[in-house]
């Protein structure tokens, strides 16, 4: 089994480190699948393109990332929102919650020693709120008892540090990842919400969401002033990721439609590591 490229510590509930040691410089880099919102048990969710991206992080020795709603499970008897073609075969068998839990495990567990953290979203916490039992931790446990190796579960929020070192010298990037809030808009599709987040998370460097089922990235430009009294330019990358879910289809019915929600984008993205001039960068590339 090949060994990955970094290593991975949780020294915290909600702060995740990564580590790795590049040997050269020349011809490095490290990726990471950036997904949200894979609604895997959703009858409109394409799992034929989540495996062909889980395929690529495998081949790319990539960490998976995962931001929250990987279980839509809103087709509960309970839930007003059911809806039995939405629903799969296999979650029509009597056992809804433990088959949700049941399947995604053995989905994603061919790929668990990938995944660096697994965040929970609104669709989790709904379930933990009503029915009092925690989806994204039963499958976490689920997978590390199939797989044999730990997956960590993560909150809403959460914080994942990159450090890359060469020799003595290194280099760290922090990403906040947070599920998201609000309905997007359809104007603005969320990107408004850049600036109220870059106003309270001054440490970081990567801003990833996802939740509206949106897709974009918006690098904003600010001014630092360094401990030598130097000014230096750097920027904030805001990532919102799409979904792997298409509730629009071919536009002829359905709540998403009725409501007059538009084609959302499907996939999820890429953050990609990349050595250059002796320095450490970083470049965010749509998973289609």
């Amino acid at each position: 089994m090949t060994k990955l490229p970094f290593t991975v510590s949780h020294p915290s509930r909600n702060v995740h480190v990564v580590r790795t040691q590049i040997k050269r410089y020349g011809g490095w880099e490290q990726w990471f699948l950036l997904s949200s919102d894979r609604h895997h048990d959703n009858g409109h969710t394409d799992q034929a393109l989540e495996i062909k991206h889980l395929k690529q992080a495998v081949k790319r020795n990539a960490g998976i990332i995962d931001v929250g709603d990987m279980h839509c499970a809103m087709q509960g008897k309970w839930d007003r929102r059911s809806d039995l073609s939405a629903c799969r075969p296999e979650q029509q068998e009597g056992q809804y919650l433990d088959s949700l839990v049941k399947c995604a495990a053995e989905f994603y567990a061919p790929y668990a020693k990938n995944f660096v953290v697994i965040g929970r979203g609104n669709h989790e916490t709904s379930i933990l709120k009503c029915h009092e039992t925690d989806l994204t931790e039963r499958t976490c446990e689920r997978m590390s008892a199939m797989s044999g190796h730990h997956v960590q579960a993560g909150g809403y929020g959460g914080w994942v540090r990159f450090k890359f070192t060469k020799g003595k010298t290194g280099k760290q990037f922090n990403m906040k990842y947070y599920h998201g809030s609000g309905g997007g808009g359809p104007v603005t599709r969320g990107v408004i919400q850049t600036n109220r987040l870059a106003v309270y998370l001054p440490d970081a460097d990567i801003v990833c969401s996802g939740h509206t089922h949106d897709q974009w990235v918006v690098p904003i430009a600010r001014e630092r002033i360094l401990q030598n009294n130097a000014i230096a330019i750097d920027e904030q990358v805001h990532i919102r990721i799409g979904t792997y879910k298409d509730e629009y289809m071919d536009g002829f019915g359905g709540w998403h439609i009725e409501r007059g929600g538009p084609p959302k984008p499907i996939g999820a993205m890429w953050l990609r590591f990349y050595a250059e001039n002796k320095d450490i960068h970083l470049e965010v590339i749509p998973a289609k």
